[in-house]
């Protein structure tokens, strides 16, 4: 087993906070494999980049050597999470909840080890409470600290209805840690009080608090929102590998360093070797492919890595895009920048009017692909090459 510094070093890349890093040294200076838990509630069936981050952290601790909990929430999906809604978050069904969870078994592996990863459901537990145990779990915690969390609160003091099953959630994913006698559990930056909970907890029912660990958000390809597929900047696991490949070749230098540390499982030597490389000259998009093709070979294989990797540079082959070529940076909000003021800003047409008839006609390509639709949206951070004809070409960097 790695010596505790070196175990220290990777549980802490990437992560937002660790509570606390002291209790963590002593759970190490035992010698035995800690018990880590991270808890999935089974709402959405398909998962993206973002979701795997978690997951990640959970692999790095099974390289170290420890023993990973994944606990899907069978029981708390059919609640329903608060965290971080404004409104009363509807429930799952039952059926929904199976689906879901068979769903996420599924795509786990593609970067946990099997055999070092025990699936576990809290149903199994909770389903056991009768009405004078969960009562009695309900005693251990006021609505005191309850409104203590800051979606609880906002919504309080805005006169916005809080159910009391909503209460029972963070109680029962505390609860989980006890009935698990989790030694460390991770969490999104957004599930920090909920993991408090389980901390104290524990110490009702007379264990060692569980040291927790939570990791940021992963912003989406626009480097400003959280990934997420209702805002469509986001990159699925299971998308087709050239698909993926050329979403990550997409994304701006300064994201790429935060996807390679949250998403990465190079070592960090290797990583720092890169950013010293770049700082002396090196051009980042090489960086930025061998990332990708590690990223697609994680998910699909390393033969479709290569493959995509042949095909996103068989299109700017074809597309006879030359070496040089005017740069801009054009100012963007939010939502990024539309293709037809990309082309006009950047030159490349002399109007609105024309760089839409320029794209009617199937005259524009970025990156070499041919764009249809006159209302795509580039994403903020987003360095493309738009090509206009043969012979009109702009690397545009969206601001």
């Amino acid at each position: 087993m790695p010596s505790i510094e070196e175990s220290l070093e990777l549980i802490k890349r990437g992560c937002d906070e660790l509570l606390l890093e002291a209790e963590l040294v002593e759970k190490l200076k035992k010698g035995r494999p800690l018990r880590v838990k991270a808890g999935f509630d089974p709402t959405a069936p398909d998962l993206h980049l973002g979701h795997t981050v978690l997951i990640n952290k959970l692999r790095q601790f099974q390289e170290l050597g420890h023993e990973v909990m994944f606990l899907i929430g069978d029981f708390t999906g059919m609640i329903g999470d608060p965290t971080g809604k404004n409104v009363t978050r509807k429930p799952l069904s039952r059926d929904d909840v199976i689906e879901n969870a068979r769903t996420y078994e599924q795509q786990i592996y593609k970067i946990l080890h099997p055999e070092k990863t025990l699936v576990m459901f809290n149903s199994s537990w909770m389903g056991e409470m009768n009405a004078a145990d969960l009562v009695q779990l309900a005693a251990k915690h006021t609505v005191a600290r309850m409104l203590e969390r800051d979606d609880f609160s906002k919504r309080y003091a805005g006169g916005q209805p809080i159910a009391i099953h909503e209460f029972l959630y963070p109680l029962i994913q505390g609860y989980d840690s006890v009935a698990m006698r989790a030694d460390v559990e991770l969490g999104g930056t957004d599930q920090k009080f909920n993991l408090l909970v389980g901390r104290e907890l524990q110490k009702h029912y007379g264990q060692e608090a569980q040291v927790v660990l939570t990791m940021p958000i992963l912003e989406g390809l626009d480097g400003v929102q959280k990934m997420s597929k209702s805002l469509g900047n986001y990159i699925g696991i299971a998308e087709p590998p050239s698909e993926m490949f050329g979403k990550l070749m997409s994304v701006s230098d300064t994201l790429m360093w935060r996807y390679i540390e949250l998403l990465s499982f190079q070592p960090l030597s290797m990583v720092r070797q890169w950013r010293r490389d770049v700082e002396a000259g090196r051009n980042p998009r090489d960086i930025k492919v061998a990332f990708a093709q590690e990223i697609v070979a994680r998910f699909h294989s390393q033969a479709a890595a290569e493959a995509a990797l042949a095909d996103f540079e068989a299109r700017f082959r074809q597309g006879a895009i030359p070496d040089e070529m005017p740069e801009f940076t054009i100012e963007a909000t939010a939502d990024g920048l539309s293709v037809v003021q990309l082309l006009k800003q950047a030159g490349l047409a002399p109007s609105t009017s024309e760089a839409m008839r320029q794209i009617a006609g199937g005259g524009v390509k970025l990156d070499g692909q041919k764009v249809g639709d006159k209302g795509l949206m580039v994403a903020k951070g987003s360095t493309v090459v738009a090509q206009v004809g043969k012979r009109k070409f702009a690397r545009v960097t969206v601001g």
